[in-house]
């Protein structure tokens, strides 16, 4: 991290006692603060405790293996997916980090990804938490990613879990819902493969409610966790859909994921403007087909992630936007051959903030198609457990999972609607945290909330600008004909360099300003091989002054005057 050297006026005053008059009454406080990119982790990641370990690695006596090593234990503390989180998370947390106020966020997700890959080709093992749980049987409904991560989380105490899915392989919609050009299969089964490890046991073709009885499950485990995900396909709910050759872009997805064949032809059209549209879309294009992609509003409105949306414009995709489809047109055989659409215009904005959009009265025009895929939402399969249904179709529980059953715990997609991954592990990670002091009998704490660090109360002007070191993709002529995976991770060196574009936001990085700054000798240095990565400088109050210099000059607002 590169200091900015500059000169500094200081005011003339009188002194006290032969030193001066005081200067102010106030004090300084070393103060540890939230950085925004852990607030807005929904997975709570030590986002800022990774990234210094790999920035200050050349201040100790450390190899920067050692410092992956601990940046991938740091991460798998909250999250066990790195490598896959890495590939496949919208990175909110980059929308927040304080360095876009200075040039280009820092590459969140990218070093996520090569740490995640790192414990994977350097075989990592999750570690166990000791003398914190319990020998009780929980049982885990769901092996996605709160399930998965739920079951790490008690694994790691000590607990005795099984996971029951549904399907014969675990992940979830990281499996079955996200293309393997995004995803690859063997990423996935490692980081799974890890949790097993731990002692994680997995039943896979094991559906509650058909192969055992939710009641049974109930009796012979002690807890049990609901993240059963949402794998059904919302209908379009128009005439003709039951068309053999439209089907929704779930149940797309988990056949081409699955390896079955699917006949698609070689003209789609799929309807949506959601992730899973967007990779219905670009699934259907590396199958060889022509693909358009209709949504009612504008591309502004459009949830899927932009740079998701970039890489379908870059590779051809048809987008028809302002349009919404009516009726799906079938031949003598009753199979789909065109879609009738209708012609949208945005009117005031609806519940979601997003202007509504509004037919066009004499507007219908059709599109010709050989499959047609809706991509515009899904839900639960409730078979077993529709006694859990609220009135809005999901699961009613709190921030930690608990239901109003005891006993009895929720989260994931089945909770909150449709989120993404990240949300859903750090749900999985909090409802363990739940069923531990449950089965401890022991009351929840939640944890104690700090302060967030936010530019006004940093000094940006010591940190000099740098380039953001940028992931690499296959060119759009050679990925969308294939599956391969179209982006690449950072390489060693740029991976070191991006973790240095951290500012440490609320945290001391050992930059010295305090010390330097400081003309009252108030600012003692402390040996920092005790104590790497901690506290490294004490305040010696009875020599200052209040002269606020050192909070003035701390970058990372970690120096609070009271």
């Amino acid at each position: 991290m590169a200091i900015v050297v500059r000169k500094i006026q200081r005011k003339i005053g009188l002194r006290r006692g032969g030193r001066g008059t005081q200067t102010s009454t106030q004090r300084p406080r070393y103060t540890l603060k939230t950085p925004p990119c852990i607030n807005a982790c929904p997975s709570s990641e030590d986002i800022r405790g990774y990234l210094v370990k790999i920035a200050q690695t050349e201040n100790y006596d450390w190899s920067y293996d050692d410092a992956f090593n601990e940046a991938w234990y740091t991460i798998t503390d909250k999250n066990p997916f790195p490598a896959v989180m890495g590939r496949v998370c919208p990175h909110p947390c980059e929308s927040e980090c304080n360095r876009k106020d200075k040039d280009v966020a820092v590459g969140i997700n990218n070093m996520e990804r090569f740490i995640g890959d790192y414990g994977i080709k350097n075989k990592l093992k999750l570690k166990k938490l000791e003398g914190e749980g319990g020998s009780e049987k929980v049982a885990v409904v769901g092996a996605g990613p709160s399930g998965l991560s739920c079951a790490y989380q008690l694994a790691r105490r000590g607990y005795s879990v099984t996971v029951f899915e549904m399907f014969d392989k675990g992940g979830g919609m990281l499996r079955f819902g996200i293309p393997v050009y995004r995803l690859p299969d063997d990423v996935l089964d490692a980081e799974i493969q890890k949790i097993v490890d731990l002692g994680v046991e997995i039943k896979y073709n094991t559906k509650i409610g058909k192969d055992i009885s939710f009641d049974d499950l109930k009796k012979d485990y002690k807890a049990v966790y609901l993240s059963i995900g949402a794998h059904t396909g919302w209908d379009m709910n128009i005439p003709g859909e039951d068309a053999e050759n439209v089907m929704t872009g779930a149940d797309y997805l988990h056949k081409v994921n699955a390896g079955e064949k699917v006949e698609i032809g070689d003209k789609v059209v799929v309807i949506g403007g959601g992730d899973t549209a967007i990779d219905a879309a670009m699934t259907s294009l590396r199958l060889g087909a022509d693909v358009t992609l209709l949504y009612r509003r504008t591309r502004n409105e459009m949830p899927a992630i932009d740079h998701d949306i970039v890489l379908a414009e870059e590779e051809g995709i048809n987008f028809e936007f302002l349009a919404a489809p009516v009726e799906v047109i079938k031949n003598g055989d009753g199979k789909a051959t065109a879609l009738k659409c209708l012609r949208m215009e945005l009117g005031e904005p609806d519940d979601s903030g997003r202007r509504r959009p509004v037919p066009i009265e004499g507007s219908e025009y059709t599109v010709d198609a050989t499959a047609i895929i809706s991509a515009i939402g899904q839900a639960p399969d409730w078979e077993g457990l529709d006694s859990f249904k609220n009135e809005k179709g999901w699961i009613t529980a709190d921030d930690y999972g608990i239901t109003e059953t005891a006993g009895v715990f929720a989260g994931g997609d089945v909770t909150v609607g449709l989120g993404i991954a990240t949300q859903a592990i750090g749900i999985g990670r909090k409802t363990a945290e739940a069923i531990h002091h449950f089965l401890r009998d022991q009351e929840l704490e939640k944890p104690e909330s700090l302060p967030i660090v936010r530019p006004d109360s940093m000094n940006l002007g010591h940190y000099v600008s740098l380039e953001k070191n940028l992931e690499k993709y296959l060119p759009p002529e050679e990925r969308k004909t294939n599956f391969n995976e179209l982006r690449f991770a950072l390489s060693e060196e740029q991976a070191i360099e991006e973790a240095k574009r951290c500012m440490s936001c609320g945290r001391c990085f050992d930059c010295d300003n305090c010390f330097t700054f400081c003309s009252d000798s108030a600012v003692k240095k402390l040996d920092k091989n005790e104590n790497p990565f901690g506290e490294h400088y004490k305040f010696v109050l009875d020599t200052c002054q209040g002269c606020k210099k050192c909070a003035e000059e701390c970058p990372c607002g970690y120096i609070d005057m009271v």
